[in-house]
C-alpha cells in the first residue's frame, strides 16, 4: 500500500526534482504535482515530464494532495507556509526538506496552526541546483531526519517514514533542537569553512598569480565544490540556526587556536594524535557506507 497517493512539491531544484524522479520509480502510481515560484524553472519542469502536472501558483498544487513537500529555502518557509493555508487539505499532511528544523516547525505553527506537520531532512544533496540537476538515487542509502513536534499522530509519522524508506534512505526520528545542534557540526560548520577557504584563495589570487586554481590539490578542490553549493539556501541555513552555528563555531575556533598553538611550538606530538583520531573517524564514515574509500574518493577521469 502506498503512504500517500496525490504528493505536491512546493520548490523544484535539486532536492524536489530529485523527490519526483525517486517517486516515478518507487511508487509509480503515486499522483505528483510541482510548483516553483520561477516561471522559467515551471516551464522547465514540464519540458522534462518528471511531475504529472505543474501549478501556476503553491495554492493550487496542494489543493488535492495528502502529502506536500516544501523544497524551498529555510528564509521562505513561513511566506510559502501561509500562501498555501487557505487551499491545504485538512487531512494532509505537511512536510519539507530544510536543514534547520527548529525554525521550520515554528513557521509551521505559526502559518498552519492544527496541521498534521512530520518535518523532515533528507541528509543528501550535491553542488548542483535547478531541475535539471535532479536524479532518482540522491537518497539511495542516505539518512533523513524526521523531527516531528511532540503532538504528531504516531500514524503520520510513520506515513512518512515509509515514504522516505521507499526513496532509498534510512530514517532517523529526532528532536529539532537536538537535530540543528547535530548538523551544525556535520554540514553547517563544514560549509562555512570551505566558504571561507575558497573566499581567502579567492582574495589571494593578485599574490598568487593564479597558481592557486591552477595548482589546486585534492583539499582545495574537495572544499571549491562545497562553497559551490546553492547561495541562498545556505545563506538562509545559516540565519535560520544561528545559535548552534554560532555554537560550533566558537568551539572551532578554540580548537583551531590550540593546533595553531601545537605548531608554533613543535609539538608533533599532539598533532600526531589528532590526525589519528581524525584518520580513524574517516574509516569509521566509510564503513558505515556514507562515503566511498577509492582512490580519488570514487572519483572519475576521462
Amino acid at each position: 500500500m502506498l503512504p500517500f497517493a496525490n504528493i505536491a512539491i512546493i520548490g523544484i531544484g535539486l532536492i524536489g526534482s530529485s523527490i519526483a524522479h525517486a517517486v516515478r520509480e518507487a511508487m509509480p502510481s503515486a499522483r505528483i504535482t510541482g510548483y516553483d515560484a520561477d516561471p522559467a524553472v515551471r516551464a522547465r519542469v514540464i519540458e522534462l515530464g518528471f511531475c504529472h502536472d505543474v501549478s501556476d501558483s503553491a495554492g493550487a498544487a496542494v489543493t488535492d494532495a495528502d502529502l506536500v513537500i516544501l523544497c524551498v529555502p529555510v528564509g521562505v518557509m513561513a511566506d510559502v507556509a501561509a500562501e498555501i493555508a487557505s487551499d491545504l487539505p485538512a487531512d494532509a499532511i505537511i512536510s519539507d526538506v530544510g536543514s534547520s528544523k527548529e525554525s521550520v516547525l515554528a513557521a509551521f505553527a505559526e502559518a498552519l496552526p492544527g496541521a498534521r506537520v512530520i518535518p523532515a531532512h533528507p541528509v543528501a544533496g550535491t553542488e548542483n541546483s535547478g531541475p535539471d540537476a535532479g536524479f532518482a538515487t540522491l537518497f539511495q542509502d542516505r539518512w533523513c531526519i524526521l523531527t516531528p513536534p511532540a503532538d504528531a499522530a504516531e500514524g503520520d509519522i510513520e506515513r512518512v517514514r515509509a515514504f522516505w524508506q521507499k526513496l532509498g534512505a534510512a530514517v532517523e526520528i529526532m528532536d529539532a533542537k537536538h537535530h540543528d545542534l547535530v548538523l551544525a557540526v556535520t554540514s553547517h560548520l563544514p560549509h562555512l569553512i570551505a566558504y571561507t577557504i575558497v573566499g581567502t584563495a579567492s582574495d589571494l589570487e593578485d599574490v598568487t598569480r593564479g597558481e592557486v586554481i591552477k595548482y589546486s590539490a585534492g583539499g582545495f578542490r574537495d572544499f571549491t565544490r562545497i562553497a559551490a553549493s546553492d547561495p541562498t539556501m545556505w545563506r538562509d541555513v545559516f540565519l535560520s540556526n544561528k545559535d548552534a552555528v554560532l555554537e560550533m563555531l566558537q568551539r572551532f575556533s578554540e580548537d583551531l587556536s590550540a593546533l595553531q598553538r601545537a605548531i608554533r611550538w613543535d609539538k608533533g606530538d599532539e598533532l600526531f594524535d589528532l590526525f589519528t583520531k581524525t584518520r580513524a573517524i574517516r574509516r569509521r564514515i566509510i564503513e558505515e557506507g556514507q562515503d566511498d574509500a577509492a582512490p580519488d574518493f570514487g572519483r572519475t577521469h576521462d
